[in-house]
């Protein structure tokens, strides 16, 4: 089938990767040993129709996000990274836009961290990777609702509980860490598209950035309703990536607890959609 030098790369690249590489439980008959379009999708955060039309060359023009996301899902070294850039015809953000590139060590560390969901995250706060045990527990997002500010404000919240004192927290809170961010970035365009759209459609978004709150992110302990599992209470902790404005976001639950137990169980069923 005709395509694009982007989609005949997507497709070399995809068939190249393993699904263990990238932390995928196998299981199964497969016809091939790379990813899945699905299994590219998911990690890319974009949909399954979206990765197909790429590689059969009917989209041809992604957003730079979106390449950056393929990229970092495919594995790519910087040279390779560049290259798919070039083939998107695009050019990979420079210097004084926030970055989403994730580092070959932290991308090592999620690898081993089967058991604990993890997710990462840019300055923005918009998620760039999250292994299947996070996206288990939390729900899978795509589009604006990837960053978690935009999803507070306007979008459709999440899992996790809230009271009115702790939301209003959490709000203080992103807005605090997104206005920070716009000063260390004030060239970057996404984060000022995502700013403007955030003022105009929240109110309280817009009041809260005028009045330039300082609260820096603390540790806490979160519950989630989850569908399948029910309430579990788990330790929530973010981590910061010195040199690369990375946060690490990581969930766990206290030994011989009911938490532990359901957030093994949902290690078990939770990420059985990936497997087959």
């Amino acid at each position: 089938m005709p395509t694009t030098p982007l989609g005949a790369a997507l497709r070399r690249r995809r068939e190249l990767v393993t699904p263990e590489s990238v932390g995928l439980p196998v299981g199964g008959r497969r016809r091939a040993a790379g990813l899945r379009r699905e299994e590219l999708a998911q990690l890319a955060g974009v949909s399954v129709d979206y990765v197909t039309r790429l590689e059969q060359g009917r989209s041809a023009h992604p957003s730079g996000q979106v390449v950056e996301a393929l990229a970092r899902a495919l594995r790519l070294g910087d040279a390779d990274r560049a290259h798919l850039f070039e083939l998107a015809g695009l050019v990979p953000p420079g210097p004084g836009a926030v970055s989403g590139r994730i580092t070959p060590g932290v991308q090592r560390m999620l690898d081993r961290l089967t058991g604990t969901p993890v997710a990462v995250f840019d300055a923005t706060w918009t998620q760039l990777l999250a292994n299947p045990l996070y996206t288990a527990l939390m729900g899978e997002w795509h589009g604006d609702d990837l960053n978690g500010v935009w999803r507070t404000f306007l979008g459709s919240g999440s899992r996790v509980r809230h009271t009115p004192e702790s939301m209003g927290a959490l709000r203080v809170q992103q807005v605090a860490d997104l206005r920070a961010t716009a000063e260390r970035y004030p060239d970057d365009p996404r984060l000022r598209r995502l700013v403007a759209t955030l003022r105009t459609g929240s109110p309280e978004f817009d009041e809260l950035w005028r009045r330039a709150p300082a609260a820096p992110h603390r540790s806490a302990r979160k519950t989630v309703d989850h569908p399948v599992v029910g309430e579990l209470t788990l330790d929530c902790d973010v981590l910061h990536v010195t040199g690369e404005d990375l946060r690490i976001m990581v969930y766990t639950a206290e030994p011989g607890t009911r938490d532990a137990e359901r957030l093994a169980l949902l290690g078990v069923i939770g990420t059985q959609s990936l497997v087959g």
